[in-house]
């Protein structure tokens, strides 16, 4: 067995410890800065939800964070159809 092997343990045990343990205050921080940028902040989501090297607290709220920018996204695009079809009908009324 070489020293590889004897560390894989370890190491994984190492790991997954850094996973569970909580997001300090200032990762959160360097998270609401980042969040705060345009562009940026849509691929930090996508790689703190599905990397799997990531904190699980920070992946949950990744993950939620995009639940509910796709839930907003689906609202507004129904209210945009139904305002755009709302107002095309009046503009198409004979008075």
């Amino acid at each position: 067995m070489n020293d590889s092997q004897a560390q894989g343990p370890v190491y994984r045990e190492r790991e997954s410890h850094h996973i569970q343990t909580p997001v300090s205050v200032g990762e959160w921080m360097i998270t609401i800065l980042l969040m705060a940028i345009p562009i940026v902040n849509i691929i930090m989501l996508f790689i703190w939800a599905f990397s799997g090297n990531i904190n699980i607290s920070k992946a949950n709220w990744a993950k939620a964070t995009l639940i509910w920018w796709l839930i907003i996204a689906v609202v507004y695009a129904l209210l945009f159809i139904l305002l755009g079809s709302f107002f095309a009908g009046l503009t198409h009324m004979n008075w």
